[in-house]
């Protein structure tokens, strides 16, 4: 209500303060609590093996980081993490010219480097980032960018799922019980992804309006063609990881064929994707899968989902400068 407007309509009651909203200590608290019910679930699955070892769990997990040849791994992690910032800037790319606005790959570059930076606190806050930048680059409205976002996130889900699938069919008999879950979750997927899909194309429900909000501009104008371009973009980042993650395990004295590999990593990747400190859910699931290893598997997924997300982030620095001066200058 403007100052006019108030003296219009007489003096105003003064209205106290909004309180904050209950449950934001609760959501900034669920990621900690997943984390530390992670970890304790690691130290008991630890406790044991270095107690019979005469050892405490602390000197046992030193043990398994000593053993390892870390400068062959990270001649297996840092070629592997430049070239997922490539495909990870390509498909970025590649949305923002069908949805938004014309932008070289190049420029696409220091951006999404930059947003690793911030990703490290809150994935959410490199989105905004992104938005922010394209927005005074190219005028693209940030529910536009949000829209777009939200595209690559569900043709992510529909690329896990499929390699999750294709990985199970080849590995069959050497997966965990666990899996043979995935072909029905994979069809109500499918099925859920139809539904969708024709919805927005106005097949069906045409007075159900929910389809013309602006956070679903994408769907509304994607085809089933750039669905597919999306995967099949992505899929070279899941089959390098394949390979890197199966000889990087190798170094830490446990050996799994690519196949075998194949069939996990992309369960394993929606495990990271959960939100907490130090990917504690990824670094959980390798050691269920592996349970005959829980202290070299608990050091193997802490040093490679985090090495990960930590390089990402200096390869932002690199770029943080150019982008630091088009936003503020």
């Amino acid at each position: 209500m403007s100052e006019s407007e108030q003296t219009a309509s007489g003096p105003q009651t003064p209205q106290p303060p909004p309180a904050a909203p209950k449950s934001g200590w609760l959501k900034q608290a669920i990621p900690w609590v997943i984390t530390l019910g992670c970890f304790a679930f690691l130290y008991t699955r630890i406790a044991g093996p270095a107690a019979a070892q005469d050892m405490s769990v602390a000197a046992y997990l030193a043990s398994v980081f000593a053993s390892v040849n870390w400068l062959a791994w990270l001649a297996l992690m840092v070629p592997y993490s430049l070239f997922f910032f490539a495909v990870d800037s390509l498909i970025v790319w590649r949305v923002i010219n069908w949805f938004n606005a014309k932008v070289k790959y190049r420029d696409i570059l220091p951006v999404r480097a930059s947003t690793y930076i911030l990703s490290i606190l809150n994935e959410q806050v490199g989105k905004g980032a992104m938005a922010i930048y394209l927005y005074r680059r190219e005028g693209v409205p940030g529910w536009k960018l949000g829209s777009s976002m939200l595209f690559i996130m569900v043709c992510e889900l529909l690329y896990l799922c499929a390699w999750a699938n294709i990985g199970l069919s080849l590995q069959w008999d050497n997966l965990p019980e666990v899996f043979r879950g995935l072909p029905w979750v994979g069809m109500g997927l499918v099925a859920v992804f139809a539904v969708a899909f024709l919805y927005f194309k106005r097949a069906f429900l045409p007075n159900f309006k929910l389809r013309d909000q602006p956070i679903f501009h994408a769907f509304r104008e994607a085809d089933l063609s750039q669905y597919l371009t999306i995967l099949l973009l992505r899929s070279p980042a899941l089959l390098a990881a394949v390979v890197v993650y199966s000889e990087a395990l190798a170094l830490f004295g446990v050996d799994f064929g690519y196949l075998q590999m194949l069939g996990i990593l992309p369960m394993i990747f929606f495990g990271a994707s959960v939100p907490g400190p130090f990917r504690a859910v990824a670094v959980s699931m390798w050691v269920i899968l592996f349970p005959e290893y829980p202290a070299e598997m608990s050091a193997f997924g802490l040093v490679q989902h985090n090495f990960f997300i930590l390089f990402n982030a200096v390869i932002g620095l690199f770029f943080f400068r150019r982008v630091q001066r088009e936003l503020f200058q």
